[in-house]
């Protein structure tokens, strides 16, 4: 998502079909390793799921956005919490709307939902986006999970009537389900050169430690609300 400069249809490699398809096989490795024992024997679970901004693109799995967190919630006062990390890096919101049945094939307490950003660098029609975070959120609420809902920004170089259309949909659906919004999953990193990996995309490790500190306090609210 390098904002203000057309991407001339060219996606960075954590945004490739084959990269897509072994970070999912690599989640679901991941997922199936996590006993029963691990998501029933812990205080709460969350899943993030999201894309390579969630996955960790390009980051030492110790510097992913779930490994963080589940650090950081640890040190505000939740030992017993797990993240588990359900991004897929090239995820668009149809790819995380397919996939959610598997990922809740085991009980969570809070979804945190990332999804959307690469509608958006491919400019896949917003009404689009808005029925798969529908769809996933109320599926999410009709199963009684909490969600914190993660927003994106439209690339502004698709138009003012694509960013409309588009950066409306968070809002409108958190409202509609009675969601928590986190207005910009990328708000304070985005476009800040020091906080960014070379590709000017995806967040360093220094990034997401900013993220993991803004959300912090609202994972912490819903889950001892």
């Amino acid at each position: 998502m390098r904002f203000g400069k057309q991407q001339n249809k060219t996606y960075p490699l954590g945004y490739g079909l084959g990269l897509r398809f072994v970070n999912a096989l690599a989640v679901f490795v991941c997922l199936v390793s996590f006993s029963s024992e691990v998501y029933a024997g812990a205080g709460k679970t969350i899943l993030a799921l999201g894309d390579s901004l969630t996955a960790g693109y390009g980051l030492a799995q110790s510097d992913a956005f779930p490994v963080q967190l589940q650090a950081a919630l640890r040190d505000s006062g939740l030992p017993d919490v797990v993240v588990i990390n359900g991004g897929v890096s090239g995820d668009t919101s149809a790819g995380g709307r397919a996939r959610l049945d598997w990922l809740l094939a085991e009980p969570v307490d809070l979804v945190i939902v990332e999804l959307g950003a690469n509608d958006g660098l491919r400019g896949l029609d917003p009404a689009e986006t808005r029925r798969n975070l529908d769809a996933i959120l109320a599926k999410l609420t009709g199963r009684g999970i909490l969600v914190l809902l993660s927003g994106m920004l439209a690339p502004p170089n698709l138009g003012e009537d694509y960013g409309v259309a588009f950066n409306s949909i968070y809002p409108d659906l958190a409202q509609k389900y009675g969601v928590a919004l986190d207005p910009f999953f990328l708000q304070g990193v985005a476009t800040v050169e020091a906080l960014n990996q070379a590709d000017g995309i995806h967040p360093n490790a220094q990034g997401v430690a900013i993220i993991v500190k803004r959300l912090v306090p609202p994972v912490v609210n819903l889950l001892t609300d």
